[in-house]
């Protein structure tokens, strides 16, 4: 198979997403991740980084419905990066009506040219100039149903009909269009050192236009600027992140003086969230399988000013080999997932997940959940979190959670600040992205009978 050169930054924004793009489909790599790091490596112009932003997301993004389109122009198989630079040029036809179409197939055949053998351009070009000269075919002629919401949001089928037998055909497709969606950018205030009129104040003499939050108290939207250049995120009054995840903060109901466990902490929002939320007085213990991201929790907590925070590595499935039973006043089980919430955010994860997963994923919750149980005081709370919408991950682990312990019981969320303002059954929290623009998060509590 013809295989692409190796990537070299030359300042060219499409070759850097195509490069970016075949790094995702070969090696599985997040988008989020993998665009800082390559816009770190490569010093990237800031008056560039928003088209490679743009390029990168919106083709992962779109990817089903570029195929859709391409399918008619395309005869024979193509090799990986071909395709990707097809799926590239196509959305850049299609959704970016700023760059004229003929300088598209310019670029394209271009890179072609620079990445393969001589036959690859040709080709390239011949595809682009018919879509150019035909048209691309139009989602109308899609009969309704499943089928047609997977390819007008490109989801797979499987992932569309799962959700419908879940959440109703409508409530899925509603989710499909929304995960398309940028999220919004969203603050959170640190409570310990300030307030949000301050804050807000303080951006907005910055040049920020901003506006509070739709649940979380402490929370601010940012509809303009850049608020990690702002005097307000250097001096540790903020912290960017997303208004669902400080749901499970909220729900552990922390007091200063306490003794809490972050059993899956880093990259450590929630761990500050905490801290913060304690006015930094107690100790919390943050646990990560992966030493090498204790460094970053360190790191927030360094920022933000907080003390009460120590960092652990290792499988908190073994957490009773470190500490005695009944140790902790709040434990937090932010599990790790299929993440299916956050597909906005990492738009590969749609195309990657199986229903196999959900399987595997829901045991290792399980286990978790059952040593944060035995390492509970008697009157202390679990908090069971997920950036998912699978119920197989959320709900069903509740269920079967409760039924191998029959000692735990679930507590009330709902006259939580911030909570009574959302639709919580059973008392369990499903949030999904269309409900107020958050991340599709899951939050449960317990406690001992």
């Amino acid at each position: 198979m013809n295989r692409p050169k190796k990537k070299i930054w030359n300042g060219n924004v499409r070759d850097a997403a195509l490069s970016i793009l075949m790094e995702i489909n070969d090696n599985q790599a997040y988008s989020n991740l993998l665009l800082h790091r390559t816009i770190e490596k490569y010093g990237i112009e800031k008056k560039d980084r928003g088209l490679l932003t743009e390029l990168t997301y919106g083709t992962l993004q779109q990817r089903m419905t570029l195929d859709y389109y391409l399918e008619p122009f395309v005869r024979g198989k193509l090799d990986r990066w071909v395709r990707e630079l097809l799926r590239l040029s196509m959305y850049q036809i299609v959704y970016l009506t700023k760059i004229p179409p003929h300088a598209v197939v310019h670029e394209a055949v271009e890179i072609a040219k620079r990445r393969g053998h001589k036959r690859i351009a040709p080709t390239v070009n011949g595809v682009l100039r018919n879509v150019l000269r035909q048209g691309v075919r139009s989602l109308d002629e899609l009969e309704d149903g499943s089928y047609k919401v997977a390819i007008e949001t490109s989801h797979p089928e499987w992932l569309i009909k799962r959700w419908s037998e879940q959440y109703g055909p409508e409530e899925a497709a509603f989710m499909a269009y929304e995960n398309n969606n940028p999220p919004a950018m969203t603050l959170r205030v640190n409570v310990a050192k300030t307030t949000v009129e301050e804050v807000i104040a303080s951006l907005e003499a910055e040049g920020l236009e901003v506006r509070r939050g739709d649940v979380v108290p402490s929370c601010i939207i940012s509809m303009s600027g850049n608020p990690s250049g702002t005097t307000a995120f250097k001096n540790g009054l903020i912290t960017i992140q997303d208004e669902s995840s400080m749901l499970p903060a909220l729900a552990l109901n922390v007091k200063s003086g306490m003794k809490v466990l972050d059993m899956c902490a880093a990259p450590g929002g929630k761990t500050t969230h905490i801290a913060e939320l304690m006015n930094d007085e107690g100790e919390i213990c943050a646990h990560d399988v992966h030493d090498h991201k204790l460094a970053l929790i360190k790191a927030n907590a360094d920022r933000l000013g907080l003390q009460a925070i120590q960092t652990i590595s290792g499988d908190s499935r073994k957490l009773l080999d470190h500490y005695a039973v009944a140790s902790f006043d709040r434990i937090l089980v932010d599990a790790p997932c299929s993440g299916l919430g956050v597909i906005r955010r990492k738009p590969e994860i749609k195309y990657t997940k199986t229903e196999q997963d959900f399987e595997n994923l829901s045991n290792l919750q399980l286990e978790l959940l059952a040593t944060a149980s035995e390492l509970i005081k008697q009157k202390g709370v679990i908090v069971y979190s997920t950036c998912t919408v699978e119920l197989k991950e959320n709900k069903e682990v509740v269920e079967r959670f409760l039924a191998k312990h029959p000692d735990m019981m679930k507590i009330p969320l709902q006259q939580l600040e911030g909570y009574e303002k959302l639709f919580i059954s059973e008392d369990m929290l499903q949030v999904l992205p269309q409900h107020f623009g958050g991340d599709g998060f899951f939050v449960a509590a317990f406690s001992k009978r």
